[in-house]
């Protein structure tokens, strides 16, 4: 069974030739539509996540549920498929369970609001979109907990719910979800904030369908969706080989002290058609580390990446998901079965990015072929009593190094995501027992390249209350790697220094941390790998990174650079220091710089990390 539309007008909205003039004054105003929601969003938002870091992807559809203007996509589709009932004009839906959408959404704290646009009785239209809450209960605060082995332990799972049935605010409803939340006055404001959102979204939908017609903004939703899949037919004709090519990538660990976890992809084209073919991908993992990815947000990321590195002009939408063959086998990683645990899914959900970024760029490595860093999205999570007795909760994302690429380096301290912002150190000193005593980029961490690596940061969180903390990141144990002679980025690490001068290696994944008052966390991030050989960067651009402190002296060396003592190149040390090291190198230079085997890793992780290597992967038979 699927959603049934209730129309009081079943009038059908019929196909009009829409001149091209027109077609760019609809588009436009629905991409300004699409912004006005983040701006609506972020005004009326309470949580940091949301608020500050803009943790939230939102979106308009045409009435089948594909996405014309938006950012993250492909959910009303899978969506409406699993939701069994009708649907009428002043409906509003709220779920958050991935089991419950066909991985509409793909963790619990995510939660979507979905409206079904109407204008005269009749359905136009879909607006929605999902912010990620600061609490949903379950057993940690954050309700991420990565020691999770079912998805009952990490908070409250709302089915498909309306929300609002024919305008009228369910409150029984609302009360009896917030009950179970840690932060309900922030979810409730969060909450309240998409649904403006999305109500903003359909005004202006029904604005547009008044100025032009219902059969206008119908026909140009269909042509701004044809424009898209033209054009990713052309991309994908050109790029997508039909000789299979095929990638693997890990996981460090699964917070449990198992890993790395192998994610694995072929990719080829038959036609017109990309085939992704995930076999080879381990089993879903015991902890909370699976990402139940659904076919049509990998569609998804695969057209929002192309489009970005080939033409950023390109509306990106949902019209090319037939060209598109997804297949990822049951009971693994990318696609566990019910009731595995999933609030973790981030750290895989990252690794896609790198993963789709080296086999679309293998082929054409001058052109697309990006080295390793989108990589993942670290979370810290601090929770406790103030002195007044106040209970306090932050969850923040941090940032790390983006890889270098064909068109330059890598932006240094860059979120996964390109929408999102950091929150303000001035905020997170006024509302929480914190103090940043530093917030840096890390000089060297970025792999040393033609294109140096983005590098990543270092920040040091004093804490100025008793409490809790948790930790999630990745690439601590794997590096990211660099291309085409690129050296790899620095690793994560986590590291403590106790109020009594005592000092801690953290693992990447940790819950329960208890921080006495004083102590001090410092949380450093990934660097993005290097693209191209290092030895061929202009020194004179080496030189300008060292003067802005984001490459050493001695980290110039990585570069065939020798830097004097007055800050200048010594041309003459520097042009015998490369022919040395050109020579030592000689003509093999491979196209992916990993850092060693697995099993090499594995071999020297504890002399490079502080930390004991993680064990090889138990899998247990997946229900």
């Amino acid at each position: 069974m699927s959603a049934r539309i209730i129309q009081s007008n079943d009038q059908s909205l019929q196909t009009v030739d829409v001149d091209g003039v027109t077609v760019d004054i609809i588009e436009n105003a629905l991409r300004n539509a699409r912004e006005e929601m983040d701006a609506v969003l972020f005004r009326t938002a309470m949580s940091p996540g949301i608020r500050e870091q803009g943790d939230c992807f939102p979106m308009i559809a045409n009435r089948e549920g594909k996405m014309v203007v938006g950012q993250f996509g492909s959910f009303i589709g899978p969506f409406l498929q699993a939701y069994d009932a009708d649907i009428e004009e002043g409906d509003i839906i709220l779920t958050n369970d991935p089991y419950m959408c066909n991985a509409a959404v793909s963790h619990l704290p995510d939660w979507v609001v979905l409206v079904p646009v109407f204008k005269d009785g009749r359905h136009i239209a879909w607006s929605a979109m999902f912010g990620h809450m600061s609490d949903n209960g379950g057993m940690v605060p954050g309700s991420i907990p990565i020691e999770a082995t079912s998805i009952f332990q990490e908070g409250i799972r709302i089915p498909p719910i309306k929300l609002y049935k024919k305008g009228v605010l369910q409150e029984d409803i609302l009360e009896l979800i917030l009950h179970n939340v840690r932060t309900p006055q922030w979810n409730r404001f969060d909450l309240n904030a998409l649904v403006a959102a999305c109500n903003t979204a359909a005004r202006r939908c029904v604005e547009l369908a008044q100025r032009f017609g219902d059969d206008v903004l119908f026909s140009t939703m269909d042509v701004m969706l044809d424009r898209n899949h033209a054009a990713m037919k052309h991309i994908i004709e050109m790029f997508i080989p039909e000789e299979p090519r095929e990638f693997e990538d890990y996981l460090c660990d699964d917070g449990m002290g198992m890993g790395p976890y192998r994610i694995k992809c072929r990719m080829w084209r038959e036609g017109s058609k990309a085939i992704f073919d995930f076999d080879g991908t381990d089993p879903q993992a015991q902890s909370s580390v699976n990402f139940f990815l659904n076919e049509d947000m990998f569609k998804m990321f695969f057209g929002s990446f192309t489009i970005n590195v080939v033409d950023p002009q390109i509306v990106f939408n949902d019209g090319f998901y037939d060209l598109v063959d997804v297949r990822i086998p049951a009971g693994t990683l990318l696609k566990p079965k019910f009731p595995a645990a999933l609030s973790g899914r981030t750290h895989a959900l990252g690794r896609i990015f790198d993963l789709l970024g080296a086999l679309l760029g293998m082929g054409a490595p001058e052109m697309m072929l990006n080295a390793a860093g989108f990589s993942d999205s670290p979370h810290l999570f601090y929770s406790g009593y103030k002195d007044d007795g106040e209970w306090f909760q932050l969850f923040q994302i941090g940032f790390g190094g983006i890889p270098g690429r064909p068109v330059g380096d890598g932006p240094d301290g860059h979120s996964l995501w390109p929408g999102f912002t950091n929150v303000p150190n001035e905020f997170i000193e006024s509302y929480f027992p914190l103090r940043i005593e530093q917030y840096a980029t890390i000089p060297d961490s970025g792999g040393a390249g033609l294109h140096r690596g983005g590098n990543g940061l270092s920040v040091a969180y004093r804490f100025l209350a008793d409490g809790e903390v948790g930790i999630h990141d990745e690439r601590w144990l794997t590096y990211p790697w660099g291309v085409l002679g690129g050296e790899t980025g620095m690793r994560s690490t986590k590291r403590i220094v106790r109020v009594d001068g005592s000092e801690e290696w953290l693992p990447a994944k940790k819950e329960g941390i208890k921080v006495k008052k004083g102590d001090l966390l410092y949380f450093d991030t990934w660097g993005g790998g290097g693209w191209g050989d290092p030895y061929q960067r202009d020194p004179e651009l080496v030189r300008q990174d060292v003067e802005r402190r984001l490459v050493t002296a001695e980290g110039a060396q990585r570069y065939g650079v020798v830097i004097a003592a007055d800050g200048s190149v010594d041309t003459v040390a520097t042009e015998a220091l490369r022919a040395e090291r050109v020579a030592a190198r000689g003509d093999n230079i491979p196209l992916f710089n990993r850092g060693g085997s697995i099993e090499e890793l594995r071999a020297r992780c504890e002399q490079e990390t502080h930390l004991a290597p993680p064990v090889a992967p138990t899998f247990s038979a997946a229900r």
